[in-house]
């Protein structure tokens, strides 16, 4: 689609092939300066001079080609970053081929918006990339276009409309993505009556858009809309023939139904993805996230019989965890926190210091002597070791805690004077005072001393 004569484009192909040369020295920073992206001209710049110039020089047509290629090169074997300089190229170089307006100049901003938000996570870049694109478009092609234009057009806008919901989406514009998600939907249904899309492609498509749409309508608290849309997906990877890719999908309808507080009816979906993830790999990461769930959902569920159930998913979790990460590793020390919670709520209080105590070191190497992780540690022992009547070892557990709050948080911090409040408690305990008492008892200088340095002092050395 041309928003300019063919004539007027031809002439100004035209003249930027006879300006190239020129273009390629410092001049280039001036030409581009007024291009409303921040960083495009050195880069631009960059890719030049690191791409070897063969004997003739290129034209801006054959640059363009190759580093769309490069790109492309660049997302196979997951070298992101580059990828993104090349396609910032890419827009430099389309919009000196064919100009401003151009179908060509939209796909391109597109492309760079797309890979800012997969690539990056950046929404902010990439809905003004879309921006940009969407601008360059029209409302709706000409009636006098051909199908052909009238397919790169919905295909161009079809990328805008989720590039902009899943932007939105990750800035919590709820409104915004629902909306650019059901735009995407229209266009994919026309695009398929088009032939712009195989059946395979229409529903892949659709199931992105009915993901993104679950987790908007689980965000806006609608619940069953959520739930549906997942149920839909389910059904499309079935037909798809991917049931792989059913293990977040899962993942969702639980986080669904536990922000509903329907902790027990996530354990279903829990376990089909977490058989999902298993099958795929035995020991991975998503497997030990999913055993970690199912552990927490079995924890929640208010019966006795489950309990069994949630320590096997809690070892299992940090089985996985501590051969993949480590067991320094701060997931791993914080699910073995859980797995402590869980200890304590059971009435376990002697596995749970036992686990408590050993993990002191690992926490203290990886996050600090004077942490929050450490002192809040040394707090749930010495809370354990009061419940057990162990008063002389609660009050030296709970004096460390306090000395690293009083430096984390200072005196005067709610934390810092409930554990105050509890050290007092204990120092007067007659256990811990009798030992105190000793303490100062031997740590007195001699009378004859104070006697001796109150006679320097000028004192009467009679004593009545």
């Amino acid at each position: 689609m041309h928003c300019q004569s063919q004539p007027a484009a031809a002439t100004l192909r035209s003249y930027y092939k006879l300006s190239w040369a020129f273009l390629q020295t410092r001049s280039i920073s001036k030409y581009f300066s007024g291009y409303a992206h921040k960083g495009l001209t050195s880069v631009f710049q960059r890719g030049t001079d690191d791409m070897q110039k063969p004997t003739s020089m290129m034209t801006p047509e054959e640059k363009l080609t190759q580093y769309d290629s490069r790109a492309q090169t660049f997302v196979d074997t997951q070298q992101f970053d580059a990828c993104i300089e090349d396609l910032v190229r890419c827009v430099a170089l389309s919009r000196l081929v064919y100009g401003d307006g151009h179908l060509k100049l939209a796909q391109a901003h597109v492309r760079l918006a797309k890979a800012y938000l997969q690539f990056k996570g950046w929404p902010m870049q990439a809905l003004e990339h879309s921006a940009r694109a969407s601008d360059l478009l029209s409302l709706g092609p000409p009636s006098s276009t051909s199908q052909e234009d009238r397919v790169h057009v919905l295909t161009c806008l079809l990328d805008i409309y989720l590039t902009q919901g899943g932007s939105s989406l990750l800035l919590a514009n709820l409104e915004e993505s629902a909306s650019n998600h059901l735009k995407a939907e229209r266009i994919v249904g026309e695009l398929h009556q088009l032939g712009g899309i195989s059946e395979e492609q229409k529903m892949k498509t659709e199931v992105e858009i009915s993901t993104s749409l679950s987790r908007v309508y689980q965000q806006q608290g609608q619940s069953e809309e959520a739930l549906r849309q997942c149920n839909r997906c389910l059904e499309l990877l079935e037909v798809l023939e991917r049931p792989g890719q059913a293990c977040s999908i899962y993942q969702d309808m639980a986080s669904i139904e536990q922000a509903q507080g329907r902790a027990d009816k996530a354990i279903e979906p829990l376990s089909k993805a977490h058989a999902i993830a298993l099958s795929q790999s035995p020991r991975g990461l998503d497997g030990a996230h999913i055993a970690h769930c199912l552990a927490l959902a079995y924890s929640t569920v208010a019966e006795p019989l489950h309990n069994e159930t949630a320590a096997h998913y809690f070892e299992e979790s940090l089985r996985a965890y501590r051969s993949s990460l480590g067991p320094q590793d701060a997931v791993t020390l914080n699910v073995q926190d859980d797995y402590c919670h869980f200890l304590l709520l059971t009435g376990q209080q002697e596995r749970f210091v036992e686990i408590q105590r050993e993990s002191l070191h690992l926490k203290r190497e990886t996050f600090g002597d004077l942490s929050p992780e450490v002192a809040d540690t040394l707090q749930l022992i010495g809370g354990v070791e009061m419940t057990q009547g162990q008063v002389k070892q609660a009050h030296v557990t709970m004096t460390k805690c306090l000395d690293i709050q009083c430096i984390l948080y200072g005196p005067q911090h709610k934390k810092t004077r409930a554990t105050q409040n509890t050290v007092d408690m204990l120092a007067q305990a007659p256990e811990v005072a009798g030992k105190q008492r000793d303490r100062n008892l031997k740590t007195r200088p001699p009378f004859c001393a104070v006697l001796s340095s109150y006679r320097r002092a000028g004192g009467n050395g009679n004593i009545s």
